[in-house]
């Protein structure tokens, strides 16, 4: 075989190669869960969003980083060993603003929103979220009391904790958005501590019932009092007008009174005596008496009174017989 055929067989076999390769590389696909990069001579061009098949221009000039576009967890105070979660104690203990040891667990859901910024803006942006993540916690909890964060805290702390996170991340520009931010929980670092801890956390609610307790009884017994005072000032009102109305008319009589006597004072005041004795005396009796110091002579009238009916009577009775004769 001669050298020059060789070179032809050499040089069909190298371009085979090439446009195999350029055939190959010139088109790449992407998966609905996947976002991609284009780099063209190390230039970044913009990603691709859009599924489907895709053309560039054959490696060396191009090639192509694929990143996803799932939501990712990371996980702080806990680790994923084949599929079970196992808490990791040394990264969860944090000091609390009252100095009390605690162990918080928090997951934080996050997506890769710019795959160029993920790629090259930093060397290692996975480590990047997750020291901000865990700075963000450590703050968040240092300015925290225990008994917030162990109890009723635990919102305030997750909406501190995303919303510093989320400024870190901003700052740092790695292409990755903070979807969600949960505290998972929040517990002492031994059993002593804990029970020591639920024993004063029973005593508080025991101590809220109680002044919860009272306050009701004190709003009850306010309400009777408010209710037994409303009622006698209502009849203390009702008194006041019934005896100015009594005082109105009693002046009214007086008034009345006083011009009869003006008219006429003896007949007024024999009068007003007999009336004050038929008051004062009702069941008394009556006498008509003339003493000339011998003989005491009266005259009954209560008696007489009573018969008086007896004796009108009979007259109407024979009136009744003249008009039938």
């Amino acid at each position: 075989m001669s050298l020059k055929r060789i070179y032809t067989i050499t040089g069909m076999v190298i371009a085979a190669l090439v446009l195999g390769v350029v055939l190959v590389t010139s088109w790449y696909t992407v998966d609905e869960s996947d976002q991609a990069v284009i780099i063209t001579f190390g230039k970044v061009e913009e990603a691709v969003q859009e599924p489907g098949l895709h053309f560039k221009l054959p490696w060396p000039i191009q090639h192509v980083e694929k990143l996803s576009k799932e939501t990712f967890s990371l996980h702080i105070g806990t680790d994923d060993q084949k599929g079970k979660m196992k808490r990791a104690r040394e990264d969860s203990k944090m000091i609390t603003g009252d100095e009390n040891i605690v162990i918080a667990d928090l997951v934080v859901q996050w997506k890769i929103t710019n795959p160029k910024k993920y790629l090259f803006h930093s060397e290692n942006p996975k480590e990047i979220l997750y020291d901000a993540t865990s700075a963000s916690l450590r703050s968040i909890i240092g300015s925290s009391k225990i008994d917030d964060a162990l109890t009723s805290g635990k919102v305030e702390i997750e909406a501190g904790v995303r919303e510093l996170l989320t400024t870190l991340i901003e700052k740092y520009d790695i292409g990755i958005s903070i979807l969600a931010v949960k505290l998972q929980d929040v517990e002492l670092p031994n059993e002593d501590v804990r029970s020591a801890f639920t024993a004063v956390t029973d005593a508080r609610e025991t101590m809220n019932t109680k002044k919860n307790e009272a306050e009701k009884y004190r709003n009850k017994r306010l309400n009777e009092a408010t209710g037994e005072k409303d009622a006698i000032i209502l009849k203390a009102t009702g008194e006041k007008a019934a005896r100015i109305e009594r005082a109105r008319g009693d002046v009214a009589v007086f008034n009345k009174l006083y011009e009869e006597y003006q008219k006429s004072p003896a007949v007024t005041k024999e009068r007003l005596i007999l009336e004050t004795l038929e008051q004062v005396l009702p069941n008394a009796e009556i006498y008509i008496m003339n003493d000339d110091g011998n003989t005491m002579k009266y005259f009954p009238i209560r008696p007489l009174e009573n018969e008086a009916p007896k004796t009108e009577a009979p007259k109407e009775e024979e009136k009744g017989a003249q008009q039938n004769e």
